[in-house]
């Protein structure tokens, strides 16, 4: 994501920060600004530092008492909790200081994936707003069960298992599922595509679902017929050509959903290396390829699919190399296919509205 800056003093400040390290202000992210706060105490309440005292008022969301969430509301709104947090339906018992440390790690991901869903003014409701409204459970494990609860997605309601807050937990599931990838964050992109399936595909503007179905295939497939299919079998051959993870072959849904997250890994990331300029020029000859300046803003309506694709290339090969050089294992441990580009193309006009009605007006004219 971009970079912040303490509105107060201008020191550099990160998207989980509550306090500035050099002029000891509190901080708060500002959803509708999409900006850290500086803030100073007013009575119950907060203000930007340095506003006058006609200014509005802020507040924290509530979950800010138990150091998961540093989002502010105007003061006087009715609503507790902030446009993140709203959506949580099951949260850890806090008294449990296990299960509250692995909800803060949740929680970070999952704030991180709401910054992207704001940038783009994706659609939100909750589930009293809707009865497959957005919903979060948080669920810890029972400890005769060990594994009884599986992250997942159903009709709205995603269910995040604790245990995967745990780093060796979680690279353990990793390795037992053959993946070269597994991270909190990654959970959220990939289950709230689901959702977004729901919302902008099925029930989205005309064209999408048939244009959906052109690059995805058949959703009507049975699902649990074909998860079983793939675990039993294994991942389809010579996946790579068609898909961004051998899971996504599984199923149309699957497909999207990963499709849909690697979309928000790559444009976040790309918009980090614009925040801190990068350039990749690596010096060898004839090395075109992999060459990019990041002077665009992936999330702006004006970004193409193909400035986006053609960065990354470089911009991932660089990010590997260097994890390589920490000795650690590659970044971002994949390869984009002309079908999945042509896939993440799909995404990039679907989040901006745009998905089935460029195929219409090919027809049309």
């Amino acid at each position: 994501m971009k970079l912040f800056s303490c509105s107060a003093c201008q020191q550099v400040v990160f998207f989980e920060n509550v306090a500035c390290e050099r002029c000891g202000r509190s901080l708060g992210y500002d959803p509708q600004r999409e900006e850290m706060i500086a803030l100073d105490k007013e009575d119950d309440f907060w203000k930007e530092a340095g506003s006058h005292s006609d200014v509005s008022t802020l507040k924290y969301c509530d979950n800010y008492q138990y150091g998961v969430c540093n989002w502010l509301l105007p003061a006087d709104t009715e609503d507790m909790y902030c446009l993140a947090c709203r959506h949580n339906e099951t949260v850890p018992n806090v008294a449990d200081p296990v299960n509250l440390a692995r909800w803060q790690k949740m929680e970070i991901g999952k704030h991180r994936l709401f910054y992207a869903i704001n940038r783009f003014g994706l659609p939100l409701a909750t589930r009293n707003e809707h009865e497959e409204g957005l919903g979060f459970d948080f669920l810890a494990e029972d400890d005769g069960t060990p594994g009884n609860v599986m992250t997942g997605h159903d009709r709205g309601l995603i269910t995040i298992a604790l245990a995967e807050a745990d780093d060796a937990e979680r690279v353990s599931r990793r390795q037992s599922m053959g993946e070269p990838y597994r991270t909190l964050l990654g959970h959220f992109r990939h289950e709230v595509g689901h959702w977004y399936w729901d919302r902008i595909v099925r029930d989205g503007n005309e064209g999408a679902l048939d244009a959906c179905r052109g690059l995805f295939g058949d959703d009507t497939e049975d699902y649990g017929e074909a998860l079983q299919r793939h675990y039993e079998n294994g991942p389809k051959p010579d996946w790579q050509n068609e898909y961004v993870s051998s899971y996504a072959g599984a199923h149309a849904w699957e497909d999207f959903a990963e499709t849909w997250a690697h979309y928000l890994h790559i444009v976040d990331t790309l918009e980090t290396g614009h925040a801190w300029g990068v350039t990749v020029d690596p010096r060898i000859p004839d090395q075109g390829l992999l060459t990019t300046r990041i002077d665009f803003d992936p999330y702006a309506r004006d970004t193409s699919i193909e400035q986006i694709t053609d960065a990354w290339l470089p911009l991932s090969a660089a990010l590997n190399s260097f994890n390589r050089s920490m000795g650690h294992q590659d970044l971002y441990p994949f390869v984009l296919s002309s079908a999945v580009i042509e896939k993440l193309g799909f995404m990039h006009d679907l989040v901006r509205g745009e998905a089935g009605r460029k195929g219409r007006q090919a027809q049309a004219a």
